[in-house]
């Protein structure tokens, strides 16, 4: 969402002028105001909001002593009913609150962190999660898979908007998310100038613990399989030590599967070895745990992968890391637009490899002369769908090898470098 409002509380002395069976209450945008009735009324909206007091606070009382802290107590200002949530509300919280939607495009995790997360933080980090997240198009799937992330903006459980039917009260309402630029944050918009590298600390302080635990159970894993393997020859015991303790910098590929895919990763990997790095290879699926994403991103030095959603994953990448971005045909505009331009305000290192037309699978499909492979450009100008259809849902990669070679060269250089500076400081 890219649509901003926010809603403050009249000041005190500005009166809300309501017909005469018109009540004053918090819905999804807006937030209470002072406001007096005359003094006829009084009498009997004294009895009703004692009344819901007693039905409220009772409930409470029953369950967790710690609500009390979001509620305001009641009071009486003057000759009314006084509704200034600045002072004494009626059973306001003093929380603000933010209303977004899940709903859209997320499922992709480009959207999920650009249209969702991010805003999030934009929006809310300077209330230091003492604010509460209402949602529009509430699903469960959601606050499970960023559950961890929302635990570190906010102190309080997220409200669903359709589905509870509990009545909220709050001193202010902001609706909608501001949004920055494509995966950062603007730090001449933020308070205490904040930046998409301080959004990334949060990463961390969300996801760390539960890395660190996988981890330890992947070293206990590590060690069993060790001491399965003590009738083994002393030569191959102690290459794997060796292996285990060179410390060669990591190099994550995140791989996909259908289009879009390096048709000759294997081969990849096997060059990224012999260029002397650790190699894992990554398969984002929509259900796999974050942390475990994060894990491997973290503690990499390198990071390859073909344009698409997943590079969205740049940002669990440490500062000084490098991205090599694989760029396939029709894709130039949007792969910087999207991940090089936000990758390198991140501080990474970024690479963009564009790939030639005798690297796509393209060239077997097109004449040599045809647009598709000569001038991508003019056939994005045709629409979106046309576009897409081709250079998106249609199209492999197979690396010139040896062109790519020098790329990962430097990378390796640069990390080498890089750590060898670290191990003296």
């Amino acid at each position: 969402m890219v649509q901003y409002f926010r809603y403050h509380q009249l000041k005190k002395g500005e009166h809300h002028h309501a017909g005469e069976d018109e009540m004053l209450s918090l819905m999804s945008a807006t937030s209470f105001g002072y406001f007096k009735r005359s003094r006829p009324k009084l009498f009997s909206l004294l009895i009703l909001s004692l009344l819901s007091c007693c039905l409220i606070l009772g409930s409470h009382l029953f369950c967790s002593p710690s609500a009390f802290s979001l509620l305001y107590s009641f009071g009486v200002e003057g000759d009314g009913v006084a509704a200034n949530v600045n002072a004494k509300a009626s059973l306001c919280s003093s929380i603000s609150n933010v209303f977004f939607s899940t709903g859209g495009y997320t499922g992709n995790v480009y959207h999920e962190f650009n249209d969702g997360l991010l805003p999030l933080y934009i929006t809310s980090q300077h209330f230091k999660k003492k604010v509460v997240f209402v949602i529009l198009e509430y699903h469960d799937w959601w606050i499970m898979k960023y559950g961890d992330i929302l635990s570190h903006l906010t102190d309080y459980p997220a409200i669903d908007f359709s589905g509870d039917k509990r009545t909220h009260c709050f001193p202010e309402a902001i609706v909608g998310l501001r949004i920055h630029d494509e995966l950062t944050v603007d730090p001449s918009l933020m308070q205490g100038n904040k930046s998409v590298v301080d959004f990334r600390n949060v990463l961390d302080r969300a996801y760390l613990p539960r890395v660190q635990s996988l981890l330890k159970e992947e070293e206990r894993l590590a060690q069993e399989k060790l001491k399965q393997k003590v009738h083994s020859s002393s030569s191959e015991i102690r290459k794997e030590v060796q292996d285990a303790t060179l410390k060669r910098p990591k190099l994550v590929i995140l791989s996909r599967n259908g289009s879009r895919a390096i048709t000759n990763e294997n081969l990849l990997v096997k060059m990224a070895e012999e260029i002397g790095f650790r190699v894992e290879v990554v398969r984002p699926e929509r259900t796999t745990e974050l942390a475990r994403i994060y894990g491997a991103l973290n503690s990499s030095e390198v990071m390859i992968g073909v344009h698409g959603a997943a590079m969205t994953h740049f940002l669990f990448m440490r500062p000084g890391s490098v991205f090599i971005q694989v760029i396939p045909l029709g894709t130039e505009w949007a792969a910087d637009a999207y991940y090089g331009e936000p990758a390198r305000k991140l501080g990474l290192k970024y690479v963009g490899y564009q790939i030639l037309p005798r690297e796509s699978s393209l060239y077997d499909k097109y004449d040599r002369n045809d647009p598709v492979l000569r001038d991508p450009e003019s056939v994005s100008e045709k629409g979106w769908q046309y576009t897409k259809s081709i250079y998106l849902d249609n199209q492999n990669v197979r690396l010139n090898l040896g062109r790519f070679h020098k790329r990962l060269l430097r990378a390796y250089s640069y990390t080498i470098a890089k750590m060898n500076r670290r191990s003296h400081l």
